[in-house]
């Protein structure tokens, strides 16, 4: 197949590029910088607001796979701009494309977030973002993922490192589900191979229930090598004040932000059985023990930790 990725430099589109040219797929990327050649590749250069980019990368595409939205930023309002203008166009062009006799799939990333779109200003936008693809009348497939870990991802890596100096602070009590980028990754290319799939999908790494905070932490803390880790749960005020405390040290590059606090502070982010994936479609392969510890390998490895 010939596939149009956007977000292919980003940490899980990048995973969905090197799966999608092993599988053999032709693949064309968006990026808003120039990259090196890779066989099988071709980079489209331009951003989701650039009309004549979107149209060069869908350009001869059987499938769209939309990665690239904004997950983090101290201005809420860029989340509409990035996550809803942004899939809106996607959407245009995958049309104009499939009128032309292309694009057949198109297969949107979206955020457990957007199931309690009240919570925070980047989950409305994914939930609007979400009601624009199933409007499009294209044959859509919505995947929700919970909390994506894996080598390079620069997010959880934060927890990674507390958890090596035997502390792990944590959101108050609740549980949440975790994916690695690999599986993620193959689920994204699975479903661009299939079709008429509208469903919105909740994929995991298989844990019935999810982890609980506290065990999240403690799996971290083994795959670093602490046998136990101090894991305290912080209220929702003291995070608040944490967010302002990152804001001032670290300003535009603050990993914990006042809408993260929202989302954080909701105690389910569990994927739900009744939208997990098609057994026959895919099924996860690398559970959460073993994929922490290959995470902590490769941090070390790079010098992270």
């Amino acid at each position: 197949m010939r596939l149009a990725i956007t977000g292919g430099t980003g940490f899980v589109g990048s995973a969905v590029l090197d799966h999608a040219l092993a599988a053999g797929h032709e693949c064309r990327a968006l990026t808003r910088k120039p990259q090196p050649d890779r066989d099988g590749a071709v980079w489209a250069q331009g951003t989701l607001g650039d009309d004549a980019a979107l149209a060069e990368l869908v350009g001869g595409a059987d499938a769209v796979i939309h990665i690239a939205g904004l997950t983090n930023t101290p201005d809420p309002a860029e989340f509409e701009t990035a996550n809803v203008t942004g899939t809106a166009a996607m959407i245009a062009a995958a049309k104009a494309a499939a009128k032309k006799g292309g694009v057949k799939r198109f297969v949107f990333v979206s955020s457990l977030s957007a199931r309690e779109p009240q919570l925070s200003a980047y989950g409305a936008s994914k939930a609007r973002a979400e009601t624009l693809v199933q409007e499009s009348r294209l044959d859509w497939t919505i995947v929700r993922p919970p909390a994506v870990y894996g080598p390079r991802d620069g997010d959880m890596f934060e927890l990674f490192r507390s958890a090596k100096w035997g502390v792990v602070p944590l959101p108050p009590g609740g549980a949440t589900s975790m994916i690695h980028v690999d599986d993620l990754a193959r689920l994204l290319v699975a479903l661009a191979e299939r079709k008429s799939l509208r469903a919105i999908y909740e994929p995991d790494d298989g844990r019935e229930g999810g982890w609980s905070h506290k065990e999240m932490a403690q799996a971290i803390g083994r795959a670093v090598g602490r046998r136990n880790v101090f894991a305290p749960h912080l209220p929702k005020s003291l995070l608040s004040l944490a967010a302002n405390a990152d804001k001032l040290l670290r300003g535009d590059k603050a990993k914990l932000t006042a809408d993260r606090v929202g989302y954080m502070s909701h105690p389910n982010w569990v994927a739900r059985s009744d939208r997990a994936v098609p057994g026959d479609v895919w099924q996860p392969q690398i559970s959460g023990e073993d994929g922490l510890k290959q995470t902590a390998d490769w941090y070390r490895a790079q010098g992270w930790l």
